[in-house]
């Protein structure tokens, strides 16, 4: 288990995460008070998902043995 949870994001992969962590955040908020708040809670999820992806300098899909660009 301490194998998938191993570090392997770079600077780059980091800032990206971070980036599209906080718009779906703030899309989130948007959305769930103006639209449908079940659309806003799962952007939610997904923007803090990203962000602690970001933080921890983990990725999910990397983890998994999927390639990503970033």
């Amino acid at each position: 288990m301490n194998r998938f949870f191993k570090p392997n994001l770079d600077r780059s992969g980091r800032m990206v995460r971070g980036v599209l962590g906080a718009l779906c955040l703030i899309a989130g908020v948007i959305v769930g008070g103006d639209v449908e708040w079940w659309a806003g809670l799962i952007l939610v999820a997904a923007g803090l998902f990203a962000i602690f992806e970001a933080i921890s300098k983990w990725c999910v899909l990397r983890a998994c043995g999927i390639k990503t660009k970033m």
